[in-house]
């Protein structure tokens, strides 16, 4: 089961990501952490994000660039969190795929879909802020909103989180709380 959430910033889709995964699997439980670990910033931030998911069974990966070379077993389930991180990866970073960023990513998505029991990828709502971008931010909303269109259609269930309510748009029964 591959599952899509997106949403925009602070709307709750992490933690409804994280609901998906109930106790008591005998599957191994990853977190794909995607976020590079460049500052002290970010490290303590890692870190934060770490302590609150402790007790709930996953193992943490970093992964902030190259998804497709992961190697987790197979039938394990995967949260990846987020996709906005790992885009900008693979666009800015000097080891990243640059140009090719949407072709790397969603080859990464599939490698996981064929590993994976369960996969719920987190992404980001970035196109309501307006519409004069130009430069960077707009190369890297194009590249973002092409991976979230091929993820969608890919996904068994595609989920939008708005203000802490979930709304189904693929393999799921409307609005729920």
């Amino acid at each position: 089961m591959f599952t899509l959430i997106i949403g925009g910033s602070a709307s709750g889709k992490s933690r409804y990501a994280e609901s998906l995964f109930g106790p008591g699997t005998a599957a191994p439980r990853f977190y794909i952490a995607t976020m590079g670990l460049f500052d002290q910033e970010c490290q303590a931030r890692a870190a934060r994000h770490k302590a609150q998911r402790a007790g709930r069974g996953f193992e943490t990966v970093e992964r902030c660039l190259d998804l497709a070379g992961l190697e987790l077993p197979k039938g394990s389930q995967a949260l990846l969190e987020d996709m906005g991180n790992l885009v900008a990866n693979e666009l800015y970073s000097p080891g990243g795929a640059g140009p090719g960023t949407a072709k790397a990513v969603l080859a990464g998505i599939d490698r996981l879909t064929a590993r994976c029991g369960e996969l719920v990828v987190v992404s980001n709502e970035v196109f309501l802020g307006g519409r004069d971008y130009v430069g960077d931010t707009l190369h890297y909303m194009k590249a973002l909103a092409e991976i979230n269109r091929a993820m969608a259609a890919r996904a068994d269930r595609a989920v939008e989180v708005v203000c802490g309510l979930t709304v189904f748009h693929k393999g799921g029964a409307g609005l729920c709380g």
